[in-house]
């Protein structure tokens, strides 16, 4: 249990800063530098790339001790590991609940970093640099005043404080319904996809090798959604709003519904779950030459 719980805080991880690449996005935008924005990002998503090279093997080796203890055969650990599974992926939401809610936080972090990144003019010089006492401070006192200012705002909005109502009526007008759906559809194959292939090869035992690798054929389809019908047209948004033929409020909104269709999608993760796993389990047996019954 104690694996799951490190599994499942990594995910948090994980997805936290896979949520900011939208941040980072709209940071870019703000400050008019989208390059440099998203390098830094590059240099917080190395984080994400580790805690993903710990979670994978801590998940396998829990099914590969399961076969080699016999406990695979007991339908009591399947639902057991069904469970955590389950359990992980709620762990992906919270990570991009997390993201979501500390946005307006990120937004500052990130601008404040570029234009510090461009007065130093060196990364590894920049990172150093936050390690001296006087600028660490600094920036300590800088973010607690930034989350005084953010918790004030937050509470003028729970008091009655409302959007005028022409950017209540922008925001309702800007709503990229086919872009939402499709990116909860391709968080949720992503969240789900090696995931449900650990399972299925939890299921088939004797075929664990075979349905593991089988998780990039269904992460596959989420590549290819994403980057036919979900990348081009945030990326053309990104471009108009920095030529000036959009307004700046528009990639806000649009950081907003791709924020909250991840979050979704990471939700329809769990409805994906199991049709995911029989599908691998399928290709599974269908190459083996082995019966699916």
């Amino acid at each position: 249990m104690d694996r799951v719980l490190l599994v499942a805080l990594l995910t948090v991880v994980i997805h936290l800063i896979g949520t900011l690449v939208y941040v980072a996005r709209f940071s870019g935008v703000k400050t008019k530098r989208l390059a440099t924005a998203f390098s830094i990002y590059q240099v917080i998503y190395l984080i994400a790339m580790t805690a993903n090279m710990v979670q994978a093997p801590l998940l396998s080796l829990t099914v590969e001790q399961a076969i080699n203890t016999g406990q695979i055969y007991k339908q009591a650990y399947l639902n057991e590991l069904e469970q955590n599974m389950r359990l992980i992926i709620l762990a992906a939401s919270g990570g991009t609940a997390v993201a979501g809610l500390l946005t307006p936080f990120f937004v500052f972090l990130f601008n404040r970093t570029i234009f510090l990144f461009e007065r130093i003019g060196s990364l590894p010089a920049l990172v150093l640099s936050l390690f001296a006492p006087s600028r660490f401070f600094k920036v300590l006192r800088e973010l607690c005043m930034a989350l005084t200012y953010l918790g004030k705002s937050y509470s003028r909005r729970l008091s009655g404080y409302s959007l005028p109502s022409s950017t209540v009526r922008f925001r309702r007008s800007f709503f990229p319904a086919k872009l939402f759906v499709i990116n909860i559809l391709v968080v949720g194959i992503w969240t789900t996809g090696v995931l449900s292939a650990l399972y299925a090869g939890a299921l088939t035992p004797a075929f664990r090798s075979t349905a593991s690798l089988l998780s990039g054929i269904v992460n596959l389809i989420a590549v290819i959604l994403d980057t036919f019908l979900v990348d081009p047209v945030t990326a053309m948004i990104t471009d108009q709003t920095l030529q000036g033929t959009r307004q700046e409020r528009e990639i806000l909104h649009l950081t907003f519904w791709l924020i909250s269709s991840r979050f979704l999608g990471t939700l329809f993760a769990q409805l994906l779950f199991l049709p995911a796993t029989f599908l691998v389990r399928y290709a599974t047996l269908m190459l083996s030459g082995g019966s699916l019954f």
